[in-house]
């Protein structure tokens, strides 16, 4: 596997409209690797991680026999898109988004494209 900060740095800042990008523990919520800047990765780490806390324990309370693909959070000015890498249970990639720059669908293949990478 490649380093995590090679990865955020090359392959997701690469993403046209990324403004910054990591790699986060989901069980302490700390910062495993980032790029860029626009948003203060240690606290967004921190607070996405309860969004995934949140959605898997309404899945579990629901019954959900499945999996997160990715979370994706849309803001007036930029999209956050939060995916669980399924080969390293515990950690997810988190990506932030110009709107106004970025193509969704190519960014969530992109994102796809590393979780790839890091199994």
């Amino acid at each position: 596997m490649a380093n995590l900060n090679d990865l955020c740095s090359g392959l997701l800042s690469s993403i046209d409209g990324s403004l910054c990008s990591a790699v986060v523990d989901a069980n302490s919520g700390m910062l495993l690797a980032k790029a860029g800047s626009g948003v203060d990765l240690e606290l967004a780490a921190a607070g996405n991680t309860e969004v995934m806390r949140a959605k898997q324990k309404t899945m579990k309370s629901l019954g959900l026999k499945d999996s997160i693909e990715d979370i994706l959070i849309t803001l007036g000015k930029h999209y956050h898109i939060l995916r669980p890498v399924a080969a390293k249970p515990g950690l997810f990639i988190y990506v932030v988004l110009d709107k106004a720059k970025s193509n969704l669908a190519l960014a969530r293949r992109a994102v796809l494209d590393m979780e790839a990478v890091m199994a």
